[in-house]
């Protein structure tokens, strides 16, 4: 009866066991980064010209930030960490991340349709991590992000990055023209404007096979990590 006990424990861990493993402080340090980040940018203000070197720190945070998402799953794997909680907060940490850099982009609308797409990333990330929620309490198991949600988080990351960094202020006063920006730079924000909607059509699909996935399989692998 004991052994039985045993192998069903090691079958499913408690959501709390293993809270202090290396990956997981990683993880809790990505949130703090989420904080100051959110500081930074703000008082750097739209574009960062009201303090530009703010905006610089902000967007180096940011990469950072972004960056210690593969830090911590590879410490999970290699030291043979994997909790339950750290594959429920990896990817609570990277929507904090990337929703406030959203909405605060979307504040000083640097990019086209700003808040008609930041509302369908919100509506999405929230949505599943409300029903991942749901479907832990009631039995249900979190699972490894299937290949949409870990290439949505790529493209996402990449994009907003190119966002964040200030690259206008490279290019002297003849970056823009009437507010508009000309040239490379022009380019430059078109490309990453290009990677936004690929995440953004990779979010939505990505949501919508988590959202299948959990109806066809409620409490077995419905709780999955969809990132």
């Amino acid at each position: 009866m004991s052994d039985k006990n045993n192998a069903s424990q090691k079958a499913k861990n408690p959501l709390l066991v293993g809270w202090n493993t290396p990956a997981n402080l990683v993880t809790y340090a990505r949130i703090v980064l989420v904080i100051a980040y959110i500081v930074l940018t703000v008082l750097a203000g739209p574009l960062g010209r009201d303090d530009l070197t703010l905006r610089w720190v902000a967007a180096v945070l940011f990469i950072v930030a972004a960056s210690t998402d593969k830090i911590d799953g590879y410490l999970a794997r290699s030291r043979n960490e994997v909790t339950e909680l750290g594959k429920l907060m990896d990817p609570i940490a990277d929507k904090l991340l990337m929703c406030s850099a959203l909405i605060v982009l979307s504040v000083f609308a640097e990019f086209p349709l700003a808040w008609l797409i930041t509302a369908l990333f919100l509506i999405r990330e929230i949505g599943i991590t409300v029903m991942r929620f749901f479907i832990i309490d009631t039995g249900g198991k979190v699972i490894a992000a299937a290949w949409p949600g870990k290439l949505k988080t790529v493209f996402q990351s990449v994009a907003l990055s190119f966002y964040m960094v200030p690259m206008w202020s490279l290019a002297g006063t003849g970056a823009s023209a009437d507010g508009v920006f000309t040239g490379w730079v022009r380019w430059y924000y078109l490309l990453a404007y290009a990677l936004l909607v690929v995440a953004l059509v990779l979010c939505l699909y990505s949501g919508y096979e988590y959202l299948k996935g959990a109806l066809v399989k409620p409490k077995s692998s419905s709780a999955g990590n969809a990132r």
